[in-house]
């Protein structure tokens, strides 16, 4: 028995580990997102990145508004499920959506606004891309 414990506790701190690193590449593309659309570089890494954040909230979402790895985190015993918790000050996992969903909106404003001014000083070129 203490073994299969030890095992879990290995788990867990792999899943708390793999999620603090997917965290910090997710928020990564995020600020890059933001950089892109204030400093009018949006680009195709800018929607490479975009995408990666979009589909994070999609799975997010999808998940009823919890992180897909918090159930694998309690089964293997962890006491409040929380797989931010280990690594990211309380306060700052526990509001985490509050925090993003204000930072994806500019993110989305910004990189509108460039391609919408794109659109209007180049409309040629979008025509010869469709």
């Amino acid at each position: 028995m203490g073994t299969r414990r030890g095992r879990d506790e290995v788990a867990l701190i792999l899943v708390k580990a793999v999620h603090t690193l997917a965290w910090f590449s997710i928020e990564s593309c995020m600020a890059y997102v933001l950089y892109a659309g204030a400093a009018r570089r949006t680009d195709r890494r800018a929607a490479l990145a975009g995408a990666v954040v979009a589909g994070e909230s999609l799975i997010f979402a999808a998940n009823r508004f919890r992180c897909p790895l918090t159930q694998y985190a309690e089964n293997l015993g962890a006491t409040d499920g929380s797989v931010t918790g280990i690594w990211l000050p309380r306060w700052f996992a526990r509001n985490l959506p509050a925090i993003h969903v204000p930072l994806l909106a500019v993110a989305v404003y910004l990189n509108g606004r460039n391609l919408g001014q794109r659109q209007r000083l180049h409309p040629q070129a979008s025509d010869h891309q469709r």
